[in-house]
């Protein structure tokens, strides 16, 4: 599979609400004729689905590949007219009296639904994100197509068993159905993220939130594409805000965002410079037991010291099963290409004089193909998302092109890490979040 091609589309910004090349195969019997019919209520999940492929090796035959690094999309939104009718569904028929102002056009489209800009009654701006009518059904059948591809994929190569990785998808888009629990994970990063001025959480407005509706403050910020051609100073900046965003949950509490594609963050500015980043989307959160923390630094030390019984440990702590020294090394690829920049101490960039395009192209092909020679390999549900994830960060530090010390990075978010203390953090955490 062509990894760095969906890493790019995993980024594209406006690729949101599209996959086309899938919905045009046999594999889901739709044509071009149908296309503008499910994509504003379809193809956003199975993107995501694609997203989720792009991190494992082969999950996905090439053709889709290299058409997603290709795909734009603009799914026409809903109409006003049924926006009313699902914000009185949601709110009550006196829904408009309960904002100060609600803008007619969304200003911009989820997956599952659509963000309008409005504001209360003190003026303060407010993000309102609708949920599209009947997702629940439409993220079902969409999860029955998935298992049919992968049912179809396994036929003709079984070096990857994906049982529990559609598992793992599937739980996490129930998750994300349901706007309240979506509402608890912010609350959640707003705990978690408090004193970290790098990165700023939008607050929850209870009263104008539903299971289907949620509410939040409108954070200003500007795409972090924009920046792209920004001085190094201001993309390393940003950089730092993503990296801190991301490992600072994960090292104190456990908990990783599992969608960090550029859509879901802009960059805020104070003094007519770029300071750090929104974090905007809060619907695919993973929350891991302390002691997947505990592998994730047990492998990074083992990989770091030559210490192979360290890195089973931490196999093994992560779910994989019935390791054999031929399947290990195969692991030890991907690991060492996933820690390569956390363990090489000096400033650089991710991909390291290798060409965006190519990077992590070899080790992808190098793994897929001793897969088949020496798998199979059933991938853990609880790796999932902390792949994808870890994938999906290194595509932002490529587009930005940032150079920095990430092991000095990463040495300062593990801190003095403690299983024990990350329970304490979680728990605590947690229940307050309502989580």
């Amino acid at each position: 599979m062509d990894l760095l091609a969906l890493g790019d589309a995993l980024v594209t910004p406006d690729d949101d609400l599209a996959l086309a090349c899938a919905l045009k195969s046999p594999l889901f019997g739709l044509d071009d004729s149908h296309l503008l019919e499910v994509a504003p209520r379809r193809a956003g999940r199975l993107l995501e689905v694609a997203h989720l492929l792009a991190t494992i090796p082969d999950a996905l035959p090439p053709e889709y590949a290299a058409e997603l690094a290709q795909l734009q999309s603009d799914a026409p939104p809903m109409g006003y007219g049924f926006v009313r009718r699902r914000m009185a569904a949601e709110l009550g028929p006196d829904w408009l009296d309960k904002f100060g102002s609600f803008e007619k056009e969304p200003a911009a489209a989820a997956s599952l639904g659509q963000v309008h800009r409005a504001t209360d009654h003190h003026g303060a701006p407010l993000a309102v994100k609708l949920q599209y009518p009947d997702m629940a059904s439409t993220v079902e059948a969409d999860l029955g197509q998935l298992r049919l591809l992968f049912d179809i994929r396994r036929r003709f190569d079984a070096s990857i068993d994906t049982s529990q990785i559609v598992e793992e998808i599937g739980a996490r888009i129930r998750e994300e159905l349901d706007y309240r629990h979506e509402a608890r994970n912010a609350a959640l990063y707003g705990l978690m993220l408090d004193g970290v001025p790098e990165v700023r959480v939008p607050g929850v407005r209870p009263e104008l939130s539903t299971g289907r509706l949620l509410t939040l403050a409108w954070l200003e910020g500007t795409r972090l594409l924009d920046h792209k051609e920004a001085s190094l100073e201001i993309r390393n900046r940003l950089a730092v805000a993503m990296f801190k965003a991301w490992w600072g949950p994960f090292s104190t509490h456990g908990v990783i965002h599992g969608d960090p594609h550029l859509g879901n963050y802009t960059a805020f500015s104070e003094g007519g410079e770029p300071q750090g980043i929104n974090l905007l989307d809060y619907g695919c959160i993973r929350i891991f037991p302390p002691s997947f923390v505990g592998g994730v630094v047990d492998l990074y030390e083992g990989l770091r010291d030559g210490d192979e019984a360290r890195v089973v440990h931490a196999y093994e702590v992560w779910g994989f099963k019935n390791l054999k020294r031929e399947l290990i090394d195969v692991l030890n690829i991907w690991a060492r290409f996933i820690y390569g920049p956390l363990l090489d101490d000096r400033v650089r960039t991710i991909a390291d004089g290798v060409s965006p395009g190519e990077y992590g192209r070899k080790q992808a092909f190098e793994v897929q193909q001793e897969l088949k020679r020496k798998g199979p390999v059933t991938v853990p549900r609880e790796f999932v998302f902390m792949d994808r994830a870890a994938i999906g960060l290194g595509a932002v530090f490529l587009h930005l092109q940032a150079e920095l010390n990430f092991s000095a990075l990463f040495r300062e978010a593990m801190g003095d890490f403690s299983e024990a203390q990350v329970a304490a953090r979680q728990s605590a955490a947690l229940n307050t979040a309502g989580l």
